[in-house]
């Protein structure tokens, strides 16, 4: 199958296209990232995480990561590659995906082929596919002096005070955010800080795709919805028994402020309430079953309403693997 990585549209870092990229996109345990090993290897491509836990460390059994053995069967990218300390953004992602691009990193042409490797992108954040598809605004780089004031501000005065001086000195920011949204308070006023510039500025500013729009095929997979349940069910039990909670205990003893995003992965806070005695651990294994299903669901509803036309929707009785094989095949 003549599927290319690259398409170069200039010299200038940030100026390539990944051409015939493939999107995978689906909820959580609906069987998008085998699909996306099993592609890979069929056609000599690499993966390319568009999740926003998988991209964090320590957490690797319980955001669903894939096995350091499936890891090792194709090239993986941006798995794991950000310490929880970190809030990550799609931003970040976004340049993270750049540097993939501009390194050439996907130029590598698998042994006795003459074509690039496909690219297949495949994870359950729509944020990151939009991003990757559309572009999204450039904002400043912030120095990491500015970056950690705010942070010190948020943890010595609260979030609730911090936006009293984000009204105060860029009304309109702070009117658009809760007074209890700490991270995005302090992300506004370091921008404005960093940049003399509100971050509505910045963010009303057209960015660009990072994809061929043309030849890229958009899948989503839109799974029966008891099905899946079970499968969220069974897969929580399974990151039980292959160390679930010992993660969760290296997560708490780095003492990171619960308000960070890899501190609300799906059974961080409650498998911490049961070490911590507050639930029983049959209670807290049913409330992450719950809260993961609850999250796959609004998954699912906004794949439904804010991914367009061109994606494909593989429902309940599709051959998913073959259907998408048959759409590639017809591509070329």
């Amino acid at each position: 199958m003549a599927i290319s990585g690259i398409k170069k549209s200039g010299g200038q870092a940030g100026e390539g296209l990944v051409k015939n990229a493939i999107l995978i996109a689906g909820p959580t345990a609906s069987g998008k990232s085998a699909l996306a090993l099993a592609l890979a290897e069929r056609n000599g491509g690499v993966i390319v995480n568009t999740d926003s836990m998988q991209v964090y460390s320590v957490l690797d059994v319980l955001t669903a990561r894939p096995t350091a053995a499936e890891l090792a069967r194709v090239p993986h990218f941006l798995y794991g590659h950000v310490h929880p300390s970190t809030a990550y953004s799609t931003g970040a992602w976004l340049r993270d995906v750049m540097k993939l691009i501009d390194d050439g990193t996907f130029f590598e042409r698998p042994v006795g082929t003459s074509v690039e490797r496909p690219v297949i992108f495949v994870g359950g954040t729509g944020l990151y596919f939009r991003a990757l598809a559309e572009g999204i605004s450039e904002m400043p780089a912030i120095p990491q002096s500015i970056r950690d004031r705010w942070r010190y501000e948020l943890q010595e005065q609260g979030a609730a005070k911090l936006h009293r001086i984000l009204l105060r000195e860029d009304s309109a920011a702070g009117m658009m955010l809760k007074p209890t949204d700490g991270q995005r308070i302090a992300r506004a006023l370091e921008v404005l800080d960093a940049s003399g510039r509100s971050i509505l500025e910045w963010q009303a500013a057209h960015g660009r795709p990072l994809i061929d729009r043309a030849s890229t095929r958009f899948f989503v997979i839109e799974p029966d919805r008891a099905e899946l349940v079970k499968r969220i069910e069974a897969r929580f039990d399974r990151m039980l028994e292959k160390g679930a909670l010992d993660e969760v205990r290296r997560l708490a003893e780095l003492g990171l402020d619960p308000d960070l995003p890899a501190m609300k992965a799906i059974g961080v806070r409650e498998l911490q309430a049961a070490m911590a005695g507050e639930l029983s651990f049959p209670e807290a294994i049913d409330r992450a079953k719950i809260a993961t299903r609850q999250y796959a669901k609004r998954q699912a509803t906004w794949f439904r309403h804010q991914l367009g036309p061109e994606w494909l929707r593989l429902g309940p009785g599709d051959r998913v693997e073959s259907t998408i094989l048959d759409r590639l095949s017809s591509a070329t």
